[in-house]
């Protein structure tokens, strides 16, 4: 079996099928695709409706504005990378959940504004949390009367666009000169996806619609002008996000809840001893990578 890779036209071979063992939403097997040129691992067909796979608690909220400030302290580290670059201006986050991130961005006296798909969390963003957001399931419309930006950040979201290049594009053009572009992603080239395969918790289909390596977005955005300024797959979210990989990889084996525990704590020791092979640079489940726009294309 063979698809068309939809970022450079190859054509690419069946990798796995994969099921939604994270969710079990549907009992639908899913096929993935590794193209062999540039390496994008991807999704297809892609389902007509895929916020039909996102279940109505897929979010959880906080309570209140105390709440918020409280649970957003685990996404510290992110402002923290984002001043490093840029210590304030205009902000966009495309994908914000309920806006843990901005929350810290407007503390931090950034301009901040959202693009999110789903409505609950475009009310709590702009009531609770006090940022303008703005709720569009097509980021490539919705930021193209936005703007122009300092910063635009996509936590974890690239891999549930499906045009994710259009995408991108649109938010190099919204980009000032110097301003930079934040994106986190599952890493397929890590340690956990090596090992787990196709039940990866990281594959998370049919939600995930592509895994892109880093050294591919970075060359999809040096020909719009925006280089890479720096990198890492070991920041406090991807160690996170290692834990999770094994917790979920073995509580996923089972639908029993006494038995998923003991498998979740199993995941979690496993995740204990390979820490030190996973903080490796490359090897984290997930990377965060910081591009600066040089030039206007």
């Amino acid at each position: 079996m063979m698809a068309g890779c939809p970022n450079c036209g190859t054509d690419a071979p069946l990798l796995f099928r994969a099921k939604d063992w994270n969710r079990r939403i549907t009992g639908e097997s899913f096929a993935f695709y590794r193209c062999n040129a540039c390496a994008l691992i991807f999704l297809s067909p892609m389902p007509s409706d895929l916020g039909a796979y996102y279940p109505p608690d897929y979010y959880t909220f906080p309570r209140n504005l105390a709440e918020v400030a409280q649970a957003a302290e685990c996404e510290r580290y992110k402002i923290d990378i984002v001043r490093r670059f840029k210590p304030g201006g205009r902000l966009l986050e495309i994908g914000p959940s309920w806006g843990g991130f901005l929350y810290l961005a407007k503390q931090a006296k950034f301009e901040a504004e959202a693009i999110e798909m789903d409505p609950a969390c475009c009310d709590f963003i702009r009531n609770v949390v006090g940022v303008p957001a703005l709720q569009s399931k097509d980021p490539m419309q919705a930021i193209r009367d936005m703007g122009p930006f300092d910063v635009v950040a996509l936590w974890h979201v690239i891999e549930h666009i499906p045009e994710v290049w259009d995408t991108l594009a649109a938010v190099a053009r919204r980009l000032n000169r110097g301003g930079i572009l934040v994106i986190a992603a599952p890493n397929p080239r890590s340690l956990q996806f090596q090992i787990q395969g196709r039940r990866w918790p990281h594959v998370d289909a049919p939600r995930h619609v592509l895994l892109a390596p880093s050294s591919l977005l970075a060359d999809r955005l040096r020909a719009k002008g925006l280089v890479t300024v720096w990198g890492t797959t070991d920041d406090p979210g991807t160690r996170g996000w290692n834990t999770f990989g094994w917790e979920y990889f073995f509580m996923n084996l089972s639908l029993r809840m006494r038995m998923r525990q003991l498998l979740r704590a199993l995941g979690a020791g496993i995740s204990f001893v390979l820490a030190p092979l996973e903080r490796r640079e490359g090897k984290g489940s997930a990377y965060t990578v910081v591009f600066r726009k040089e030039q206007s294309l």
